[in-house]
């Protein structure tokens, strides 16, 4: 039986964690689903896509709006992404470059 691939974290994640996966579990630390500690090193695909449809649905709740967040949400939102943003450029992701660049 061939071993499943796990992920392998949002931090070891390619493109500094700026990736679909890595949107997801920002999200989720946003809404409180995960602790911001929790990187989801190890995880499985069917635990990310249960976790995917678990943001979805909080997001549903704003209708999938950030300014429809209440302030402290709007306020952990944007200090999330402004950290992964950061820390993505140390690793070396430019948001000027295209996936095929």
């Amino acid at each position: 039986m061939k071993e499943q691939k796990r992920y392998v974290g949002i931090h070891k994640d390619i493109n500094g964690g700026m990736t679909d996966t890595g949107k997801i579990i920002r999200d989720a630390w946003v809404f409180g689903l995960l602790p911001e500690d929790e990187t989801c090193e190890g995880w499985l695909a069917a635990g990310i896509e249960k976790l995917w449809h678990q943001v979805q649905d909080e997001w549903a709740r704003y209708g999938f709006r950030v300014g429809n967040l209440p302030p402290e949400l709007q306020e952990r939102f944007y200090r999330i992404q402004e950290e992964a943003v950061q820390r993505a450029r140390e690793a070396g992701w430019d948001p000027e470059l295209g996936d095929e660049d």
